[in-house]
């Protein structure tokens, strides 16, 4: 016996229904990973003791869009294609050190911008390792460096990032779980 039209048309009714949810879904979802946020695995220890190997963070896309660049905010970019550690990456999370114009130097353990020694609030790793020489960093670009001094391949290495392979600010960390929270 056959099912009643009326049964028939429901469950059409509903497969559709489900069809739409789910490539909604996927869409906003697509459309959020591109433009918006997006999640980023540590996997080495340059940023210790700020992100550890294993964490995970989300980054801002907006913020680097439409937002400002400040020294001491932490960036994902896509990695400098003459980068001189070795590791097959594409992607980096690193600090930013010099802003586009600033003059940036070292002398022992101190960096200097622009003549006056960088303040570093933030917790990171000395000593400093390889010194920055005598750096002014271009215009639409920025000079990166790891939290971990001493084991961080960053601009010392492969000079500045231009603003255009920036992704985005970091602004949260979601694993593990004992130390999510803002960044």
């Amino acid at each position: 016996m056959a099912a009643p039209a009326p049964l028939k048309r429901r469950k059409k009714h509903l497969l559709v229904e489900w069809l739409i949810i789910v490539l909604v879904a996927l869409g906003v979802s697509f459309l959020m990973r591109t433009f918006v946020i997006q999640t980023f695995f540590i996997p080495s220890g340059s940023m210790e003791p700020t992100l550890q190997i294993g964490d995970r963070i989300i980054v801002s896309k907006l913020s680097v869009e439409f937002g400002t660049i400040h020294r001491g905010d932490i960036v994902v970019f896509k990695a400098p294609p003459a980068e001189h550690c070795g590791d097959p990456v594409t992607d980096l999370v690193k600090r930013v050190i010099g802003l586009p114009g600033d003059h940036l130097t070292s002398k022992g353990n101190t960096i200097y911008v622009n003549g006056s020694p960088l303040h570093e609030t933030w917790t990171h790793y000395e000593p400093l390792g390889q010194a920055i020489g005598n750096v002014t960093v271009p215009a639409n670009s920025y000079f990166m460096m790891g939290d971990n001094h001493p084991n961080s391949c960053d601009s010392r290495m492969w000079g500045t990032v231009p603003r255009k392979d920036l992704i985005g600010k970091v602004f949260l960390r979601i694993w593990p779980l004992n130390r999510f929270g803002f960044i």
